[in-house]
C-alpha cells in the first residue's frame, strides 16, 4: 500500500474529507487540531453551533462529530496511515471528544476502511422522493454489520412498529411547528441561496419538494416559510426507515452511533442507495423512548434512517478548512 507522507498538505486534506460529514441543521460544530510532534489529532465540539432548544443534552451534535471522526479515520486508512482513537479522554474538558492519534504499526487494522473512501465526498442527503424499490436482504445486512462494527445497532422498522414511527414522526413535526423558539432556531441554520452564500446551514436549494403525497417521513425545512417556485412531488407510500440505536446512552455512545452512522451511509452510497433523517421525533424526550424497538424494549434510539433509491441530494455548503483547523508544531 502506497502511504502518503504525513506533512501539513495531508492534515489539511484529511480535515476536508473529515468535515463532509452530515450534522444536524449542518450547523458543522466541530474543530480539528494537529500536533506535528506528536502526531496527533484532536476533535472538539464548537459549542457555538450547539441548538440548546433541539438538542439540549448536545446529543445530537456528538452524532455530527461522531461522523466527521469516522470520515477522517476512513481518509487517514486510504492514504495508508492506520489510526488508534481514545474517546472522551479528559473528563475535565467534556468540549474534547476524541483524541486521534496516527499509529502505523498495523495492529489492529480496519481492512474495510479504505473502500469506504470513495463514498466519503459522493454521500449527501436526499430530500427528494424515492422509489418503492426494496433494499435486497443482503445489502441490508451488511448495512446492520456495519453499524455493529462501531458499537450500534442498526434495525429495519417492519409494520406495525414502522407505523408507530410514522405517526410519531408526523406528531413531533407538528410540536416542532407549534414550538416558536425551535422555529427560529431551524430558521438560524437555513438560507435563501440567491441572496446569500453561508459556509454552513441548509440552502433552500436542498430543502426538496413539498410533500403532496406519500408516507415518507420529510422534514420541512422552510417551516412557516413560502419558498418561491418549490415544486410538490409524490414520496413513497412505504419508506423503508432503519432505526440507530446503542445500548447506553452517555456522550461517548452518542459518537460511537455518529461513527456507526456515517460508516452505514458510506457503504449504503457505493451500494447504490440514498437517504435522508427523520429526527424530528428523537428530538422530544417523550417520544423518542416510544421509538425504541417494541420487542427487545432495548437500545436508545439516536437517529431514524430513511433509505432507498433515487435522486442524489445536492451538496450542501460546507466551513474552509482554514476555519475548523489548527496545526501545531
Amino acid at each position: 500500500m502506497y502511504i502518503q507522507s504525513l506533512d501539513d498538505t495531508l492534515v489539511k486534506s484529511l480535515v476536508a474529507d473529515a468535515v463532509t460529514a452530515p450534522s444536524m441543521h449542518n450547523a458543522q460544530p466541530w474543530y480539528f487540531g494537529y500536533a506535528r510532534h506528536s502526531r496527533t489529532f484532536t476533535l472538539s465540539a464548537d459549542l457555538e453551533r450547539t441548538m440548546p432548544h433541539a438538542d439540549p443534552t448536545t446529543r445530537g451534535m456528538h452524532l455530527g462529530c461522531g461522523a466527521a471522526l469516522l470520515n477522517l479515520r476512513v481518509a487517514a486508512a486510504h492514504a495508508g496511515h492506520q489510526t488508534s482513537t481514545s474517546l472522551l479522554p479528559d473528563l475535565h474538558a467534556p468540549a474534547l471528544l476524541a483524541v486521534i492519534r496516527m499509529d502505523d504499526s498495523h495492529e489492529h487494522v480496519d481492512e474495510s476502511l479504505p473502500g469506504l473512501y470513495a463514498a466519503v465526498r459522493d454521500r449527501h442527503t436526499s430530500r427528494f422522493p424515492f422509489s418503492e424499490r426494496q433494499i435486497p436482504e443482503n445489502v441490508r445486512a451488511a448495512l446492520t454489520a456495519a453499524a455493529a462494527g462501531e458499537g450500534a445497532q442498526l434495525t429495519f422498522l417492519t409494520t406495525p412498529h414502522r407505523e408507530t414511527v410514522l405517526d410519531l414522526i408526523m406528531h413531533a413535526e407538528g410540536y416542532n411547528r407549534m414550538d416558536a423558539a425551535r422555529e427560529d432556531e431551524q430558521r438560524r441554520w437555513t438560507h435563501d441561496a440567491s441572496s446569500e452564500e453561508p459556509s454552513a446551514g441548509i440552502p433552500d436549494y436542498a430543502f426538496g419538494p413539498v410533500k403532496r403525497s406519500g408516507s415518507a417521513p420529510t422534514r420541512d425545512f422552510a417551516g412557516r416559510r413560502t419558498v418561491p417556485g418549490r415544486a410538490y412531488a409524490d414520496f413513497e407510500r412505504w419508506p423503508q426507515l432503519a432505526s440507530l440505536s446503542t445500548t447506553s446512552d452517555e456522550p461517548a455512545d452518542w459518537l460511537r452511533a455518529g461513527q456507526a452512522l456515517e460508516r452505514v451511509l458510506l457503504l449504503g452510497t457505493l451500494q447504490g442507495l440514498v437517504s435522508s433523517f427523520a429526527t424530528q421525533a428523537v428530538e422530544w424526550p417523550d417520544l423518542r423512548w416510544i421509538l425504541r424497538d417494541p420487542v427487545s424494549g432495548t437500545g436508545h434510539v439516536h437517529m431514524i434512517l430513511r433509505l432507498g433509491y433515487g435522486p442524489r441530494g445536492p451538496r450542501t455548503p460546507r466551513r474552509p478548512v482554514d476555519q475548523v483547523l489548527t496545526i501545531k508544531p
